[in-house]
């Protein structure tokens, strides 16, 4: 059963190449971090202060397409850790039906905090037992 998190934390370092942003647990006390790219934390973070661009930027679009092919954007789920590295999916409803799109994420969680409101985003418990370790 996925967990709810919430986006707690963006570090942006212009030192560093890996940006970092933590996600803690909605009704809990465990958190972890991902390590994600600068112009992904740069979207996010603009996102989440709410600043707007005169122009749609990458994530604004691909939620207008969604929404302009009938779809509702409606989740987020990082449901796997390989490597060390994450595996995300963007859940979308179309026709009456749930679809799973990949996606890094990064992305999806860009995505998640451009949505107004903004997505939630949910954890496998496997990942967040992953992570720990």
């Amino acid at each position: 059963m996925p967990v709810q998190m919430k986006l707690t934390r963006i570090i942006i370092s212009e030192i560093n190449e890996n940006q970092v942003i933590y996600l803690r647990e909605v009704d809990g006390d465990r958190q972890f971090p991902i390590l994600i790219g600068l112009f992904e934390a740069t979207m996010i973070d603009r996102r989440v202060k709410k600043h707007s661009s005169p122009r749609p930027l990458t994530h604004d679009l691909l939620v207008n397409a969604v929404e302009q092919l009938g779809g509702e954007l409606d989740s987020v789920v990082i449901n796997d850790l390989r490597d060390h590295t994450y595996f995300a999916v963007l859940r979308v409803r179309h026709e009456g039906r749930l679809i799973d799109v990949d996606a890094r994420p990064s992305d999806a969680i860009a995505v998640a905090v451009t949505c107004d409101p903004a997505l939630p985003i949910y954890v496998a418990e496997e990942v967040l037992e992953s992570a720990a370790t």
